[in-house]
């Protein structure tokens, strides 16, 4: 039998976009039905593939420039007051040029700034194995749109764990690369310090593609690679710390698997993140940035933020520019440092996240929101604070749980391959 064309693909995908009972209206603040369909059929006439992502179903987060929209990032303030803007954003470019077909923009938390996935002006999706839960965030509507099967790959940004959360309580593969491989132009920003672009998509494959096209990269294959007499670290401490049972017992279990295989696992004791932690308690590096980029209107229309957001923007604006520039500078050193430390490991490993996807009704309390997402972006954050690049692996469990894994600056390639290879003794 045939495979399915891509407009045959589009066309479902769209179909369950518009599906009243499904969580398209959530998950999909914008859909490019008539552009989606000219750029499938455009692939009748033509007798070779445009690029790597030819005919591939595409969708991206709230926060990139598509030409002649506003950004709108999720929020109220954006939508009524962006201006439209000039150019695609260079990603966008990239993955149009590579033959993608992009076919919505997803729902996001507003201005991308929690871990949890809500959003009290758009409406927060559903999570794909629990509708009563979160599906994590800042890119919420990205991991529903491929578990949904409304595209293929989403895109997303990372800024403490935006891309590897929501893989992670969805059950799905969530990459973020080294920051300066992939260009933030046209991204609405979070933190210009540690914003990152990266995929979700159901294989670490697909990741691996997507990723290589935004950052303008030839294509490697993803060659195998032996697990045996790879060097893992567990890193003890704080990423293990108040795990819930699911998360726990998986882990575990997903350890003592890769222990099976020949990985050389061995527990590390990191006192730099114990130096994360004390250059953080002066506020941190992304509420300050995130209140210098969102004063005007937070003067403006701050009744108008969502309020789980807005405290955290309030907070940033009470740091001194003094403590931002210590923590800045503290960082820099502590990311050589972090790089050193990791130089005799092939990949530090730990849960994505600390918990399982919390339910809808109960982030609804404000206190509760504020634990669930600190527990959300505990550990994907320590790869956005030192600069490295991480991925998130699906575990068999009761409810999703991610495996994170963790590299150094620039290995992404390598990383790529070692998770291709781990995903193998976890897939279904």
């Amino acid at each position: 039998m045939a495979e399915p064309s891509c407009r045959d693909r589009l066309e479902q995908a769209l179909a369950r976009i518009a599906d009243p009972k499904g969580e398209g209206a959530r998950a999909c603040l914008t859909v490019y039905a008539d552009a989606a369909r000219k750029a499938a059929d455009a692939r009748k006439s033509r007798s070779a593939a445009i690029g790597p992502l030819d005919g591939v179903i595409v969708s991206i987060k709230d926060l990139f420039d598509v030409a002649g929209e506003p950004t709108r990032a999720g929020s109220k303030i954006l939508a009524d007051e962006a201006r439209p803007a000039k150019s695609d954003a260079p990603i966008v470019q990239r993955l149009r040029a590579a033959g993608a077909v992009i076919v919505a923009k997803t729902n996001m938390t507003e201005y991308a700034f929690s871990g949890i996935g809500a959003n009290p002006h758009y409406g927060t999706p559903g999570n794909p194995h629990d509708r009563t839960r979160v599906p994590g965030g800042s890119s919420a509507g990205a991991p529903v749109t491929v578990a949904d099967r409304m595209c293929e790959i989403a895109i997303g940004t990372d800024t403490g764990g935006s891309v590897r959360i929501p893989a992670a309580l969805c059950g799905l593969v969530g990459f973020k690369p080294s920051k300066q491989r992939v260009p933030t132009d046209g991204a609405f920003p979070l933190s210009t310090t540690l914003d990152s672009v990266g995929p979700i998509a159901r294989t670490v494959a697909e990741c691996a593609v997507a990723d290589a096209v935004m950052a303008g990269e030839d294509i490697l294959p993803l060659e195998s690679i032996a697990l045996a007499g790879l060097r893992f670290g567990i890193a003890e401490g704080l990423p293990l710390d108040r795990l819930d049972d699911t998360v726990s017992a998986a882990f575990n279990a997903a350890v003592a698997r890769l222990d099976g295989t020949g990985v050389r696992i061995s527990r590390e004791t990191l006192t730099l993140l114990d130096d994360m932690v004390a250059v953080n308690a002066k506020g941190g590096i992304a509420p300050y940035e995130a209140c210098a980029i969102h004063r005007d209107r937070m003067a403006r229309r701050a009744g108008d933020v969502d309020p789980n957001v807005r405290v955290r923007i309030e907070r940033g604006c009470a740091i001194s520019q003094a403590d931002y520039e210590t923590m800045v500078r503290e960082r820099r050193r502590l990311v050589r440092a972090m790089d050193a430390r990791l130089a005799s490991l092939d990949a530090l490993i730990m849960p994505t996240t600390a918990i399982v996807a919390p339910t809808i009704a109960e982030v609804a309390d404000e206190k509760v929101f504020a634990a669930r997402n600190s527990a959300m972006l505990r550990n994907p954050s320590i790869g956005n604070f030192f600069d490295l690049c991480g991925i998130s692996l699906p575990l068999p469990a009761r409810l999703p749980v991610g495996l994170m894994l963790v590299a150094r600056n620039g290995h992404d390639h390598r990383l790529l391959r070692i998770a291709a290879a781990t995903s193998q003794l976890f897939a279904a």
